[in-house]
């Protein structure tokens, strides 16, 4: 009779907690919890519950990854903008350094040792600080103040794009940071505030639009912007997180109501991910990758404080062997 050790070539290993990263088809034996565990292939995306924010709000920023991320700025649950900054781990958050200037609607860009928080309000400001992993310093002031933008890349070579006044449809224009300064980009084609982006400086997506929400997408290569692919569903509000080619939009508003709703593109085309967040809101922070993204944050009701995680199809995660 085959053995798994003789098709395999080594034996099931006893592990006191489960090995990360994982491998398709990896097979271990739990000792803590007495099971064994096979790395299986997800066929859809799913959301799971990461650890709450210490401060629950909406019109934050975000920078970084689904185990490195940052959240910063803000509007608290008395309707207040907010300095406070916090690190996530990929399990829990705990507080970083605090803004110089209280602010919500605000962009961000960057990791969490070496990140943009830029614009704002109220009123609309072009203020622009740097994150160092430990405190936030003065940044050079955009050309243009405004809120509800969205922002992209990294501490040395962002990208900011659309916001507001006027909130509807919103602004056109683009500006680029190199580390020190902000200079003017190329114009969208359509004016946004209020929506979702992502990627660099040079590879950048803006997707959707509140009020009225939209479907539409376009991409920037560096200097201009292009028509890209149209989302399944209108959304504004929502976040982002990914690549101009590998992106994710989830949460948001549309039809008069929140959504959990969440698509992925692959730089042509959007499609419908099968299952949604587990709490449909609006103004959300998002930050990660298409496979590995990071929602928290965000509005239902009131401002709320819960974090999901996202884990993309074709990503391999921990199943339980049994007998059934």
């Amino acid at each position: 009779m085959a053995t798994y050790k003789g098709i395999n070539g080594f034996a099931v290993q006893s592990v006191a907690s489960d090995p990360s990263p994982l491998d398709e088809g990896q097979v271990w034996y739990n000792n803590a919890t007495y099971a064994f565990k096979l790395a299986a292939v997800t066929t859809v995306g799913a959301w799971a519950s990461g650890g709450n924010l210490g401060t629950a709000r909406r019109g934050l920023a975000g920078a970084g990854t689904q185990t490195s991320g940052l959240a910063t700025g803000g509007e608290n649950t008395s309707s207040t903008p907010v300095t406070a900054t916090e690190e996530y781990n990929g399990t829990s958050w705990s507080g970083g350094g605090n803004l110089t200037t209280a602010r919500r609607n605000l962009a961000g860009a960057g990791t969490q040792t070496a990140a943009l928080a830029f614009a704002g309000g109220p009123p609309a400001t072009g203020t622009t600080e740097e994150y160092d992993g430990t405190s936030w310093s003065p940044g050079g002031t955009m050309g243009t103040a405004r809120y509800g933008l969205s922002g992209a890349g990294t501490q040395t070579a962002g990208l900011a794009f659309g916001g507001g006044p006027p909130a509807t449809p919103g602004l056109t224009n683009t500006e680029e940071y190199d580390g020190s300064s902000w200079t003017s980009g190329g114009s969208m084609t359509n004016g946004r505030s209020y929506f979702a982006g992502c990627g660099t400086q040079t590879a950048a997506l803006a997707i959707g639009r509140h009020s009225p929400e939209v479907a539409t997408t376009e991409a920037y290569n560096g200097t201009s912007w292009t028509a890209a692919g149209s989302l399944n569903n209108a959304v504004g509000i929502q976040a982002a997180a990914g690549i101009q080619t590998a992106a994710l939009s989830f949460g948001g508003f549309r039809g008069g109501a929140n959504t959990a709703q969440t698509e992925l593109y692959n730089g042509t085309s959007w499609t419908t991910n099968p299952t949604g967040m587990a709490t449909a809101r609006r103004g959300l922070g998002g930050v990660g990758t298409q496979n590995l993204a990071l929602g928290f944050g965000g509005y239902t009701t009131a401002q709320v404080a819960n974090t999901e995680e996202f884990t993309g199809p074709g990503s391999p995660v921990t199943q339980t062997i049994t007998t059934s």
